[in-house]
């Protein structure tokens, strides 16, 4: 893949994860390791607030088009989007399912997930030789031994 095209795809993620940060991870609830961003915050203006958490996060839908991610991968992303936004409809416990839901960063990682497979980052898998080789050698020292003891027990 064009090394421009890789950058342009790496600086999309690093605008996400920010966006991604602010909107659902930027404080931290004190003396635990919860964490929630401005979405559920704004979300606690009835209505109103869940209507522009939702079109803050058609920004993470369209750096997606963008980077042309496939139909699949965005008809998920509005799946989250929409699951999100009626979650916070909810009355009191919709601004609490708002903080642990974090569409935004769902969003995100779906993305990231999507474009490593396209830009073929993810490191090689190969195929464990020497644990192949150690297991082996083990397997044939313990069948020595049990047929040695075999020999030594049956006269």
């Amino acid at each position: 893949m064009d090394a421009q095209v890789q950058k342009q795809q790496q600086d999309t993620l690093a605008r996400l994860d920010r966006f991604s940060y602010w909107t659902d991870s930027n404080f931290r609830v004190p003396f635990t390791q919860f964490r929630f961003g401005l979405s559920p915050l704004i979300g606690l203006v009835p209505v109103l607030g869940d209507f522009i958490g939702l079109v803050l996060s058609l920004y993470v839908l369209y750096e997606a088009r963008k980077v042309k991610a496939s139909r699949g991968v965005q008809l998920r992303m509005i799946r989250n989007m929409l699951v999100e936004f009626v979650g916070g409809l909810l009355p009191i416990i919709g601004d609490a399912f708002d903080a642990i839901f974090k569409a935004n960063t769902r969003n995100t990682e779906l993305l990231r997930s999507w474009l490593h497979e396209q830009l073929e980052t993810e490191p090689p898998r190969r195929f464990p030789w020497w644990t192949l080789v150690w297991l082996s050698l083990l397997i044939v020292l313990l069948l020595l031994g049990s047929l040695l003891l075999l020999l030594l027990i049956i006269p």
